[in-house]
């Protein structure tokens, strides 16, 4: 089994945070990619057979621009903190037909002190977002058998949303924003001999969970 992970991956990340500027990086951008992409992109790689068998219609990308892994480089347009680079890596195999993060896809984060795996809709949009509360009111039975036994996260609204019952048996998950679940991980799972089998396992664990998602936006799983 490969480790594609090393702790020199951690290291430079606890490095850039101590050290976000573009000089800085400048001038370690070599060692970025050698002990950060290159092993996140040979991870993709590896991924793509056991993604297939979860669902055809999920992609790993291994392109270093455009693909299943994150850009390292921060959107500060709209921040306060204007720090350039961001002090974590991570990809998302999203759905064939998804354009953008907040498309249907599965998730890994590796972040010193914090490793975890996900998968579901980030932040959709508000008709996404109808559509899969409609769904849960039309079967569910088959929300409580796809999201059983998972940990739910991500934010959620205080209220009922607009035209669904604040007495609905489902007024929980009905009022989250996010439709995601995680597994957390650490640094030494990361860095061990068949991790790409142990995110497959996880994603494999969500596959009920994300073909009801995925199905209820209107696409195929």
């Amino acid at each position: 089994m490969i480790d594609h992970f090393k702790p020199d991956l951690f290291d430079f990340l606890n490095d850039l945070k101590r050290n976000n500027t573009r000089e800085w990086f400048q001038a370690n951008k070599e060692r970025y990619r050698r002990d950060v992409q290159e092993p996140m992109l040979e991870f993709i790689s590896a991924f793509a057979e056991p993604l297939s068998e979860i669902s055809p219609s999920f992609v790993a990308n291994p392109k270093p621009s455009g693909g299943s892994m994150f850009r390292i480089y921060r959107d500060v347009r709209f921040s306060r903190d204007k720090s350039p680079y961001k002090t974590h890596a991570a990809a998302q195999f999203r759905h064939r037909e998804g354009r953008d993060v907040h498309a249907p896809g599965f998730y890994l984060h590796l972040e010193p002190g914090r490793v975890f795996m996900g998968a579901g809709l980030w932040h959709p949009d508000g008709a996404t977002l109808a559509a899969i509360r409609s769904a849960m009111v039309d079967d569910p039975e088959g929300w409580r058998r796809a999201s059983d036994g998972l940990s739910l996260g991500g934010e959620s609204l205080k209220r009922a949303p607009r035209g669904f019952d604040p007495d609905h048996p489902l007024i929980e998950d009905l009022k989250r924003k996010d439709l995601v679940c995680f597994a957390d991980s650490d640094e030494a799972a990361a860095c061990a001999p068949g991790f790409v089998d142990v995110f497959a396992a996880h994603c494999r664990s969500a596959s009920d969970f994300m073909r009801f998602l995925t199905e209820a936006v209107g696409l195929e799983y």
